[in-house]
């Protein structure tokens, strides 16, 4: 089906918007999944911040020319469907590496944070901002706790000395 030169204008605009917002992009093919399941996972996609749209290769190269996501430029071959992640660099991949759990047919072609083409795995394993905080204070109450069982010792230390 043509696309009038309008229309492809258009749609280089709206990824290019997208890119430039966004903090990380993935790339799959999704050649032989049903249309309900691709239903299903814009649904999530929307739920998680993810803008997500097939898009032919010509314009995605386009599109993402001067943004920090050109980089995935090569992995735009055969059917394209691009994900940009808004608000966790995370979630497209998380998203995607998941649906490719239960989807065979789903094929994950690259990933791209910060300018630089990244594993999806890497990407997917990015905690969350709550995960995140959660980490550094378990980190710190246990750095808080040794410190604690340290001063314990050496005030038992003093008063051993003190005593002989």
């Amino acid at each position: 089906m043509a696309i009038k030169l309008d229309d492809k204008k258009a749609i280089v605009a709206e990824v290019q918007q997208a890119a430039t917002g966004a903090l990380s992009a993935v790339v799959a093919d999704a050649r032989g999944v049903t249309v309900d399941k691709i239903t299903s996972l814009r649904k999530q996609a929307r739920a998680n911040g993810v803008w997500m749209r097939v898009v032919r290769n010509t314009l995605a190269r386009r599109a993402v020319q001067g943004t920090s996501f050109e980089c995935l430029s090569e992995t735009f071959v055969g059917p394209t469907l691009i994900a940009f992640s808004t608000e966790h660099p995370g979630a497209a991949a998380r998203l995607f590496k998941d649906f490719a759990k239960e989807e065979k047919l789903f094929e994950l072609k690259g990933a791209a944070f910060n300018g630089e083409t990244v594993s999806i795995d890497v990407l997917a394993t990015l905690p969350t901002y709550e995960e995140a905080l959660a980490r550094l204070m378990s980190t710190m109450k246990e750095a808080a706790a040794g410190k604690l069982v340290r001063t314990i010792a050496a005030v038992r230390e003093q008063k051993e000395q003190q005593a002989a």
